[in-house]
């Protein structure tokens, strides 16, 4: 299957959201398990997937210090960044057993050494991690390759955004931005979905939710407010080793995630007209309506109350609606209890 044009983001108002599983560091170095999230990830209907290229003797330092201590092996974050790094030969593998299985390969530089690496790989967009959305380098380095760029806004003030955005349309590159809170994982209250509305008024671009809150919600309620890409890391298992998996989906919710994502887009795409929807249940509006029918035994010339009546299933004769339009009438002929009533019954 051919992978998705990224551009029809751009293109095509009513193209379907663009569903990214973030890998980042989840092979652990791995090559053969990234090779196995490419499989795995084709399978849950996701539109691409996406690692992180790090070189760590072009992007680290002594001076780079742990966040959190997470790992036992690694002494530093530079030994960290070490054992996630492959080789351009590895990388480009990925990247064609990827589209072999029908996903955009995307991956997020984390240095220009990395950028160049990618950019001679052929990837088909960039995306801006939250922790680089001031690197001009970074930016400049994106623009002149021509190619959309999608920015994170996870630790940004606005102004910081409103300049990146600003700078990216100047020179003409195709923009996306998401809606982000760097948080692993990310509790309720901070994943910030208002975020979604106000960013596509703010930049009138497509916009997009990068979750990490562990749980598909905060996506599936991203897309009807209109969020056009949606990113979230993907695991295994919870039980998997590394920094991410407390905020990630296993390969099996990511697929719940991406059908529910595709079921929200066919509602909103699909805008209901009540009346005519009703006029098409009619045949099952008089099945479950119910008809008036005489409370009890009846004598010719009884003139009917509200006690002389009830109702019962179907709703093919006088409906329990018009009941006022019956109080007052005289019957001409007896009726049985539970019989239903026609207009001919009254004189």
């Amino acid at each position: 299957m051919k992978p998705r044009d990224i551009s029809d983001l751009w293109q095509d108002p009513a193209a379907p959201a663009f569903v990214i599983a973030e890998v980042a560091q989840a092979h652990d170095g791995s090559l053969g398990t990234a090779h196995a999230y490419i499989d795995a990830v084709a399978k849950t209907g996701a539109d691409a997937i996406k690692f992180q290229t790090h070189i760590a003797a072009e992007e680290s330092s002594e001076l780079d210090t742990w966040r959190v201590k997470f790992s036992r092996q690694d002494a530093t974050r530079y030994d960290y960044w070490k054992r996630m790094e492959f080789t351009e030969p590895q990388w480009l593998e990925l990247k064609q057993h990827a589209e072999e299985r029908g996903l955009v390969f995307l991956s997020s530089p984390f240095s220009l050494s990395a950028i160049r690496l990618l950019e001679r790989m052929g990837v088909s967009a960039w995306k801006v991690a939250s922790g680089e959305v001031t690197n001009r380098l970074f930016l400049d380095a994106m623009i002149a390759t021509k190619k959309p760029v999608l920015v994170s806004s996870g630790m940004s003030y606005l102004e910081e955004m409103d300049a990146t955005v600003a700078h990216l349309k100047s020179q003409g590159s195709p923009v996306a931005v998401f809606q982000c809170t760097t948080a692993y994982p990310c509790p309720p209250e901070k994943i910030g979905i208002n975020q979604v509305g106000e960013l596509i008024q703010r930049y009138d671009c497509p916009v997009g939710l990068s979750d990490h809150s562990g749980t598909p919600y905060p996506s599936l309620a991203a897309v009807t407010l209109g969020a056009r890409l949606i990113e979230v890391h993907i695991t295994f298992s919870r039980e998997m080793f590394g920094p991410d998996v407390s905020a990630s989906l296993t390969t099996q919710e990511f697929a719940q995630m991406v059908e529910g994502i595709r079921f929200i887009e066919r509602m909103k795409s699909s805008p209901m007209v009540k009346d005519a929807s009703a006029e098409q249940m009619e045949p099952l509006r008089r099945m479950f309506g119910q008809s008036l029918v005489a409370a009890t035994d009846l004598a010719a010339g009884t003139v009917l109350t509200r006690d002389n009546l009830s109702c019962r299933k179907p709703g093919h004769g006088i409906s329990a609606a018009d009941v006022e339009s019956v109080v007052g009438k005289q019957l001409k002929r007896a009726v049985k209890a539970a019989q239903f009533l026609s207009l001919d019954d009254f004189q």
